[in-house]
């Protein structure tokens, strides 16, 4: 995010299991919210798109989920 001096990182992750964080752009505004599975808004931040420099998105820690009955069948 570009702060006029400098550049302020903001780190918005999902905290508990289940959750997930959505991105959506629209009329020069980002919003980045943390939802719940049911889709409820738990926090939301909000920037506006001339300031932000880059938006990073990383995979979940979480394993990759091995198919057991595609690994079984043959």
């Amino acid at each position: 995010m570009d702060v006029g001096n400098g550049v302020q990182t903001f780190e918005i992750v999902a905290t508990r299991a289940g959750r997930r964080v959505e991105v959506t752009t629209g009329r020069s505004v980002v919003e980045v919210a943390e939802v719940t599975r049911g889709g409820t808004p738990v926090r939301t931040a909000r920037f506006m798109a001339s300031r932000v420099v880059a938006l990073v998105e990383e995979p979940s820690e979480r394993p990759a989920q091995v198919n057991s009955s595609a690994a079984t069948a043959r």
